[in-house]
């Protein structure tokens, strides 16, 4: 019997397991993207997976077959949030349609998603540059009823949409209709069936840094919805810590 004791003392002892996070970056882009990401959810207790994947050697479809499963098979049993950056998004989403939602997944974060496509992609999606830069991926992400963004249905698991509305380029973004963050329309990252959608004065370049984009993606993993009323000042006072300190 005394084993038995020793073993229900070593489990009740154990501590819960921290809820895991895939962080999936964007076109053109590499894990290293989301470093800051990482670090801010892991002081905020997340336990995060932050793979790696060659955006633009292969379609969206292949990406998201090699990537998606090995990243949820490196988190430990419990929720699994996902938070994603631009084509990111688009991979989640068609893994999700091919496969089912995942049992245990909890909120997904999509920063800058191309939901709807991009403009830009429409007008320089057939040169070859353009190909040479972004591969067979980029090529998937127009606006027309054959991308496939629009071929993908609504979403039916708890999203929040987080978009930019600054840009680094004023070329692509004569390209893209109202409000865009260089690369992708805020109309564009709204899909149907999302569960809160947040505009912030931020780029599509570096938006995942961002101390308020940061305390809005631990604001919905935490309770499913965004707070529109954090400033600026009030992002960087919590990503420091200092809030907490205030109200303590």
């Amino acid at each position: 019997m005394r084993w038995v004791t020793l073993l229900l003392m070593f489990c009740l002892a154990r501590p819960a397991l921290a809820d895991c996070v895939i962080l999936l970056h964007g076109l053109a882009r590499s894990e290293a993207s989301l470093i800051v990401m990482e670090s801010a959810l892991e002081a905020e207790g997340f336990a995060v997976v932050r793979p790696g994947y060659p955006s633009t050697s292969a379609s969206v479809e292949a990406l998201a077959e090699a990537v998606l499963p090995h990243a949820l098979e490196r988190c430990d049993a419990g929720p699994v949030h996902v938070v994603t950056h631009s084509m990111g998004g688009i991979l989640l989403r068609y893994w999700i349609d091919r496969h089912g939602v995942p049992d245990r997944l909890g909120h997904v974060v999509m920063m800058g998603p191309p939901n709807q496509g991009s403009e830009v992609v429409d007008t320089l999606g057939d040169l070859a540059a353009f190909g040479w830069l972004n591969g067979p991926a980029g090529a998937q992400l127009g606006t027309g009823a054959q991308g496939l963004p629009r071929r993908l249905p609504p979403v039916t698991y708890p999203v929040g949409v987080s978009a930019g509305s600054q840009s680094l380029n004023p070329y692509f973004s004569s390209l893209l209709p109202g409000p865009d963050d260089g690369k992708v329309s805020v109309a564009s990252t709204r899909v149907a069936g999302m569960t809160a959608h947040l505009t912030l004065p931020v780029t599509h370049t570096f938006m995942m840094n961002n101390p308020r984009v940061l305390v809005q993606v631990v604001e919905f993993l935490r309770t499913g919805r965004f707070d529109a009323d954090l400033s600026w000042a009030e992002a960087v006072l919590e990503q420091f810590g200092a809030d907490d300190d205030a109200r303590n």
